[in-house]
């Protein structure tokens, strides 16, 4: 019996979208450290390729500003959720967010940047200034960077200014002597931001952030995220997704991984 070519593409099509409609839909948070145009440049194409090789659709979202982020991770809003290490470690507690990778060989790290034609050269000739930083426990760029200035002694006015590339471009611009960031995202400002600044200091290394998934996803989802995000890098398609966020590769992570952040006791999102 003859089968009609229309009719047979007609029902190959229909199959295929509901194969499509049949893919479980995640959402997958990403810390707003930049603003969410560019965090969506970044990340969408990583998350459309993992979801391919996950057999998912991982549904990009963020967040205006770190708060709100923080407070979305409290009421687990995310199915899986790109967060900073302190972040990690309050959010495991509650509602029970689990750590499945993070960046490979790579510590996080904070820093404190000035104009590159500032007279500034030593963190002490910050004293009494007013200072730009992301959020209050932004983990590099606000509480690592915060703590020293405070325990060399100096004083000094925060200004929360909601993301990293907000840093970089205030103190650009000379509204603010200085400001804290983190490596990666100065790294990945515009150049045109970041040919005007330069690093004045650099905090010690911690465990970097976290990509976690909230308990309510299927083991089967998670482990197949999870596969996909540690192999990403072995093909040039995928070492060239994660070179737009200046990551090399992830690894697989567990919860212990972030002791060294536990260690610190930080006390700053007890409220949540």
């Amino acid at each position: 019996m003859k089968i009609n070519k229309t009719l047979l593409t007609i029902i190959l099509l229909s199959l295929l979208t509901v194969a499509a409609q049949a893919r479980e839909t995640l959402t997958f948070g990403i810390v707003p450290q930049q603003s969410a145009t560019e965090l969506a440049r970044l990340w969408a194409p990583i998350l459309k390729e993992v979801g391919d090789r996950a057999d998912v659709v991982l549904q990009f979202a963020t967040a205006p500003d770190i708060p709100t982020f923080e407070k979305r991770l409290a009421a687990g809003e995310y199915d899986f959720a790109y967060m900073n290490p302190y972040h990690y470690t309050v959010f495991h507690e509650s509602p029970g967010y689990m750590a499945i990778a993070k960046a490979r060989d790579k510590h996080i790290k904070g820093i404190i940047v000035v104009r590159k034609d500032s007279k500034i050269e030593d963190l002490k000739h910050l004293d009494s200034a007013t200072l730009a930083f992301p959020a209050p426990a932004a983990f590099a760029a606000s509480i690592l960077t915060r703590a020293h200035l405070s325990a060399i002694g100096l004083s000094y006015t925060p200004q929360y200014v909601s993301s990293h590339d907000s840093v970089y471009r205030t103190v650009a611009k000379g509204l603010f002597p200085a400001g804290g960031g983190v490596v990666r995202t100065f790294n990945s400002v515009d150049p045109a931001v970041r040919k005007q600044l330069k690093i004045l200091w650099t905090t010690a290394g911690y465990t970097p952030h976290a990509i976690a998934v909230h308990p309510r996803v299927n083991n089967a989802d998670s482990l197949k995220v999870g596969q996909a995000l540690v192999t990403l890098e072995q093909n040039e398609a995928g070492k060239a997704l994660l070179q737009r966020i200046k990551i090399k590769g992830f690894e697989k992570a567990i919860n212990e991984d972030w002791d060294d952040v536990r260690a610190l006791n930080l006390k700053l999102l007890s409220d949540l």
